[in-house]
């Protein structure tokens, strides 16, 4: 008697049902991510310094004090004062130091009042 194995099984595995399943969840994840909306904003580069060496700077401390320059300024003030400081200046730019503690409120409002005057922001970062 000759048996046959009538059924044998392929070593090679098929990929195209794989990829399939890829492109799918691919088109699934572009269609559902959101872009959000936000400032442009340019952050310093980890190797590189700041060409611009007239800037001005304005720190928030974590009790919500606001200071321009190391002197301490009001609220209310600190869009009068930033102009003043960076009249004439060819490209004006500000230095964004901020603790970490503060609520971001308080940091989008300098960033609001320097991208209604034009000025380019810098956020100051520590490394790692």
């Amino acid at each position: 008697m000759n048996f046959k194995n009538r059924n044998k099984v392929s070593p090679d595995f098929s990929m195209s049902s794989m990829t399939d399943i890829v492109f799918l969840l691919l088109i699934f994840f572009m269609l559902t991510a959101s872009t959000p909306n936000a400032l442009d904003l340019i952050l310093p580069k980890a190797k590189g310094k700041s060409t611009n060496t007239q800037s001005v700077s304005i720190s928030i401390k974590k009790n919500e004090n606001y200071y321009v320059d190391s002197k301490q300024v009001k609220v209310a003030d600190i869009e009068t004062t930033m102009r003043s400081l960076l009249q004439g200046q060819e490209n004006p730019t500000i230095l964004l130091r901020v603790e970490e503690t503060v609520p971001i409120e308080k940091v989008v409002l300098v960033m609001d009042i320097a991208n209604r005057n034009k000025f380019k922001v810098i956020l100051a970062v520590r490394p790692q």
